[in-house]
């Protein structure tokens, strides 16, 4: 505190900054002063999104020390009311009483499936894990799947072929599609071994709701990149 107030005192307005000093200050048992110096880096007063998260760890680190639990839990849940933040859900989680677990967890499932940015619900989900709401999500908002987001479908996709065939497939479809579609040469034995994993979902699913069934979707598909043939030599003919 004395080296930055001494020498640039500036500096304990930075969000990361503060919350480094604060955290330090909390464990030395002086909390009250932590949550005063926090309250001079607010981000939140400016908008700025840089150090926000290690600010509120700072900030509910503190709350805690004073024993002030709900306020620190309302911190908690606004985190995952704005960023869907595992770890802030898990630490809200396991301080609330026995029986409201359960139905508080549902809650922030819940948010998952309105949250704006389709993404970062659809890794929170995976991650959870809820395939349920996970395949929910990818049918109803279907036209927010991104092909070149591969590091997250490819996985999601994989999680959900047993139980959530059709939410599985419209994953390697949007890989598929986006790969053809930008003429993404190094990415064709990916997509065609996606295509071929398509196929096999197919025969297991009953109900297509506005899905395009897989035949259809071939030929779709033939039509409209027939000729990226370093793609089509690589799918299995049978």
């Amino acid at each position: 505190m004395a080296e930055y107030r001494d020498h640039e005192p500036a500096a304990l307005t930075v969000p990361v900054i503060a919350a480094e000093v604060a955290e330090r200050l909390t464990a030395a048992g002086r909390a009250n002063e932590a949550l005063n110096l926090l309250d001079g880096a607010d981000p939140r007063q400016t908008k700025r999104l840089a150090g926000l998260v290690e600010w509120l760890d700072a900030r509910i680190a503190a709350l805690e020390a004073l024993e002030r639990g709900e306020e620190a839990q309302a911190l908690r849940w606004g985190v995952v009311e704005q960023s869907l933040s595992i770890r802030h859900l898990r630490d809200y989680l396991k301080r609330l009483p026995d029986f409201e677990d359960a139905a508080e967890e549902e809650r922030a499932l819940e948010l998952a499936l309105h949250y704006p940015i389709f993404s970062q619900a659809l890794r929170f989900l995976h991650q959870w894990p809820d395939r349920r709401r996970a395949a929910r999500l990818i049918l109803e908002r279907q036209g927010e799947l991104d092909g070149d987001s591969y590091e997250l479908l490819g996985p999601v996709a994989e999680a959900l072929e047993a139980q959530q065939s059709l939410a599985a497939m419209l994953c390697l479809r949007a890989m598929i599609e986006f790969s053809l579609e930008r003429a993404r040469t190094s990415r064709y034995r990916h997509a065609a071994r996606h295509l071929e994993t398509c196929r096999g979902l197919a025969a297991g699913i009953d109900d297509w709701g506005d899905v395009q069934e897989h035949t259809a979707y071939l030929t779709r598909l033939q039509q409209n990149h027939g000729r990226k043939y370093g793609f089509w030599s690589l799918v299995s003919q049978e």
